[in-house]
């Protein structure tokens, strides 16, 4: 069996694409999106171009299926780490906690999370924007739940966190010297709480006063 032979050696469709993506990943952590060439890729998952594009017409593709993958993974670990507890305590430190996680999580994914430079992509932002909002969605669920605030206050005050959580984090993996994880965990979770906790779980209505 010759090299190429072997490098185009039958596959799963499925497997491949995970094959593909994997690769992708590293190259595009590595390099970023605009440095990465389709040509390293296809190096690094031992496939031929023509396969490459086979599973994906163009590197922006191959990026927005890394990024939805991304995403679902921030979002669910957020989802399962609110519903981890109901002391609101622990729960915004174990939110943060997941966060942080997702941000030091040895594969990278967070930086395409984090590429400024395509944000200004139609697809990407749309992408990004939904994320945000999901986890905005899930936070304000609970102090809705909590507070008795109507949904649109309970959302300001979960898209308030939901951008606490992604400044503090970003900040945090870019910093250099590298704070322990731990610690900025803490730091984040007290100002978050701090902030929250002043509203109490029996929220009382707003009581207008008759002569306005």
């Amino acid at each position: 069996m010759t090299h190429e032979t072997s490098r185009s050696a039958r596959m799963p469709k499925e497997q491949r694409r995970e094959q593909v993506l994997a690769a992708a990943r590293e190259v595009f952590v590595a390099e970023g999106f605009h440095a990465a060439s389709m040509d390293t890729i296809a190096e690094r998952a031992g496939v031929t171009k023509p396969v490459l594009y086979q599973h994906f017409p163009g590197k922006l593709d191959l990026y927005l299926a890394l990024l939805d993958t991304a995403i679902d993974e921030l979002v669910t670990g957020i989802g399962q780490a609110m519903r981890s507890t109901t002391d609101n305590n622990a729960r915004v430190r174990a939110t943060l906690n997941a966060y942080f996680g997702f941000v030091d999580a040895s594969d990278g994914a967070f930086r395409l999370f984090f590429e400024r430079d395509l944000r200004s992509d139609t697809q990407v932002n749309a992408r990004v924007e939904r994320a945000e909002r999901a986890i905005a969605v899930q936070i304000a669920e609970i102090i809705s739940a909590d507070t008795g605030l109507n949904e649109q206050d309970a959302f300001l005050l979960g898209a308030g966190l939901q951008g606490l959580m992604e400044s503090c984090a970003r900040h945090w993996v870019q910093q250099v010297p590298s704070m322990d994880r731990a610690h900025a965990v803490e730091l984040a979770a007290q100002l978050a709480w701090r902030g929250i906790r002043a509203f109490p779980k029996t929220h009382p209505p707003v009581v207008q006063d008759d002569d306005h």
